[in-house]
């Protein structure tokens, strides 16, 4: 089985992969911790933009690298498999940066605000997953949802995280990140809306 999932998705095994260890390993080693975050006061004054994508290596506790991971391991191999694999890298990557760019602004006079996750990136590929398979059946705590409606649960959540959460983890890429996964996947896959109608038309057929 894991030599399927490398032969169909190998640049999606290697971030699942490398996202695990790294954020298993930052757990108990708060110096690396600290030198992965996203520090937008640093990055204001020119400093530690390799962070951009560092901070998604990194997760705030089990629970936040369960959720990531979760959500990549439903869609992020099969995403792979349908747009190819420099296409998903360009996908994941430039996502993760994307949507961190709103907070380095919004929070760069702020020196003690800083931020972890892939949160913004596994939005991306979330939502350009959906746009090719809408109505796939997936198992979130045993109950049966199609895709475009854990997605919606999913922003839900975030935004409520959003408003409501004190932690390091931007629930605010979420939506940043999903808007740069849509309009990278119609880039990317310029028929992708006409086929992600036709899904949606085939319920009333």
């Amino acid at each position: 089985m894991a030599l399927e999932y490398w032969n169909m998705a190998p640049v999606a095994s290697i971030i699942f992969i490398f996202t695990i260890v790294t954020s298993i390993y930052a757990f108990n080693n708060t110096q690396l911790f600290g030198k992965f975050m996203l520090h937008p006061y640093s990055l204001a004054k020119g400093g530690k933009l390799y962070t951009f994508i560092t901070s998604g290596l990194i997760h705030a506790d089990w629970m936040h690298l369960f959720f990531n991971m979760f959500t990549f391991f439903f869609f992020a191999f099969r995403l792979e498999a349908m747009i190819g694999h420099w296409q998903f890298a360009v996908l994941y990557f430039v996502s993760l940066v994307v949507s961190d760019i709103p907070t380095a602004i919004k929070h760069k006079d702020d020196y003690r605000y800083s931020s972890l996750g892939a949160s913004g990136a596994i939005s991306a590929v979330l939502f350009s997953y959906i746009l090719f398979d809408p109505l796939n059946l997936i198992l979130v705590m045993f109950i049966p949802m199609p895709a475009i409606l854990f997605g919606v649960l999913y922003l839900a959540y975030c935004m409520y995280m959003s408003k409501n959460s004190r932690d390091h983890i931007n629930h605010d890429a979420h939506f940043f990140g999903a808007l740069a996964g849509l309009i990278l996947t119609i880039i990317l896959v310029p028929n992708v809306i006409a086929h992600f109608l036709n899904q949606l038309s085939s319920i009333w057929k």
